[in-house]
């Protein structure tokens, strides 16, 4: 019986995941005039590597210049552009009343409370996990296993929200049931390991019952 949902953030509770690709194509365009392509990008992404290995020969100086722009363009972004997913607030409200929640993610600290601000999401949540807070990011394991000893659960106790191959590998490796929720951004990746999956969250429902 699951007692206990991790959720991704981005692409699950936020629609952000198309700005960070916004922010890093344009970033590098700029200081490396390199076009990278959607499919190459998420090969990236997927493999838990920095987009600025499509950058070759560039030295770690120039990389840091360029992750600092990019940065600033994504918090551009998520200023400006309406990132929310419809009826999540309403979904959360109702899975509180049966389950405790995290959110296990891989934004930064401070990108996470710029999206968060004001949202009503994490009021739901017992913690949230952002880069900081593990050793090696998704798709490893450890993510996930932290979520597992902040709630001090056994894996068949817990379920895992994602929308990523990267978050699903994350998942299956720390053996904790992964949901794979449809989003257009990641509908090409490879979900053949999730436990389920389902076209929009509110779908959870059908699961947990």
């Amino acid at each position: 019986m699951k007692k206990y949902i991790l959720f991704d953030n981005d692409g699950v509770l936020v629609e952000t995941e198309p700005l960070y690709f916004e922010a890093s194509k344009r970033a590098l365009k700029e200081f490396f005039n390199v076009n990278i392509q959607f499919d190459d990008y998420m090969k990236i992404m997927t493999d838990g590597n920095g987009v600025w290995v499509a950058a070759s020969g560039a030295t770690q100086k120039e990389i840091i210049i360029a992750r600092n722009q990019r940065d600033i363009y994504y918090q551009e972004y998520l200023k400006k552009e309406n990132i929310a997913i419809d009826n999540v607030h309403d979904i959360l409200n109702e899975l509180s009343k049966n389950y405790k929640m995290g959110i296990v993610t891989t934004s930064r600290r401070v990108d996470f409370e710029i999206i968060h601000n004001n949202r009503g999401i994490t009021d739901f949540m017992d913690f949230v996990l952002c880069v900081e807070d593990y050793p090696k990011s998704k798709p490893h394991p450890d993510p996930y296993l932290k979520g597992l000893e902040m709630f001090n659960a056994k894996k068949d106790e817990a379920i895992v929200v994602e929308d990523s191959q990267r978050g699903l590998i994350a998942a299956y490796e720390a053996d904790i049931d992964c949901v794979i929720v449809h989003n257009e951004f990641t509908k090409t990746q490879d979900f053949s390991k999730a436990k389920y999956k389902i076209e929009k969250l509110e779908d959870i429902f059908n699961i947990l019952n």
